[in-house]
């Protein structure tokens, strides 16, 4: 069973053999997946692709989906029957890492204010951000994929950084190491998968830690941030602010007290959305994992189901 949005890229190329199910509905992709073995399954909100997942009948052998977070997926269910689940990690990591990028250069240079200034035709007599980034540290906590070239891309700025990961490997802070360093950052980076381990991570212990100018971008689960402890950060000015690509919840409400929030910037979840190629590249691993299922060989980007990433 497989999306019809990706037909194009995807029926040229697969097996003559295959019998395939196109699905555009949520009632069409539960019907598809609870007769098929192999089923990709991507639906908006992603709730409703664990939903898909969850009526996955007895032949499922293998479930793909381009998201990169499992949260809203039903693991436990996957795990006890056995079914191999494959994720996006990489496709959206360029894009990720560039809008964590603009949301670190958007706070160095406040170019909010300055377009909120445009807006009213207003010529501003000074910058309202001086900030540079040469010379600043940054902590980015989950240095994976989407991580490491975060990294990349703010060491070009001149950003001395420090990345934080499960095993400490290669360098960085483990686990247990990280919060002692919170002082000495300009900007505290989350992209780790969300885990119940990582739930309410960044929370007023952690925030109390953070310099009264260091910036908090969340680039990963709004879940991650213990949101009332930022808002009470936020309004007593304790922190410099926060740049927030995911919430919690989503959509976030029209009277969430998030959009008031003092040196906030709240931009939707469209950091992976703020490509072309997505689905090219989601079609692209599925065929290569396609061949590799059908040969018996190892799946790209197989979920662990009991550490949920």
């Amino acid at each position: 069973m497989l999306p019809a949005i990706a037909r194009p890229l995807l029926a040229p190329h697969l097996p003559a053999d295959l019998a395939v199910t196109w699905f555009a509905t949520v009632e069409e992709a539960k019907a598809g997946i609870a007769d098929a073995d192999i089923a990709w399954v991507d639906m908006q909100p992603p709730q409703l692709t664990g939903e898909v997942m969850a009526a996955a009948g007895p032949r499922v052998r293998w479930i793909s989906t381009i998201y990169a977070g499992l949260d809203t997926f039903p693991l436990a269910l996957l795990r006890d029957r056995d079914i191999a689940l494959t994720n996006g990690a990489g496709i959206n990591a360029v894009t990720v890492a560039e809008y964590a990028v603009l949301g670190i250069l958007t706070a160095a240079k406040r170019l909010d204010e300055v377009v909120r200034a445009h807006d009213r035709r207003d010529w501003l007599a000074d910058a309202p951000g001086k900030r540079e980034l040469d010379g600043s540290r940054a902590l980015v906590i989950g240095y994976g994929t989407i991580g490491r070239l975060i990294g990349a891309r703010l060491a070009a700025f001149g950003v001395a950084v420090t990345g934080v990961t499960r095993s400490g490997r290669d360098g960085t802070l483990g686990p247990d190491d990280w919060r002692a360093r919170l002082g000495e950052m300009d900007w505290v980076v989350l992209v780790a998968p969300s885990t119940t381990a990582t739930r309410a991570m960044i929370g007023t212990a952690e925030l109390a830690a953070m310099k009264d100018d260091a910036w908090l971008v969340n680039m990963a689960r709004g879940d991650m941030v213990d949101q009332d402890a930022l808002l009470a950060a936020l309004d007593a000015g304790t922190i410099g602010g926060a740049f927030l690509d995911p919430t919690d919840p989503e959509p976030l409400p029209a009277d969430h007290p998030l959009w008031r929030a003092p040196n906030t910037l709240v931009t939707m979840h469209l950091s992976g959305r703020s490509q072309t190629t997505m689905f090219r590249r989601g079609a692209d691993l599925f065929l290569a994992n396609l061949a590799a299922f059908v040969a018996g060989q190892p799946l790209r980007n197989q979920v662990d189901l009991h550490a949920g990433y």
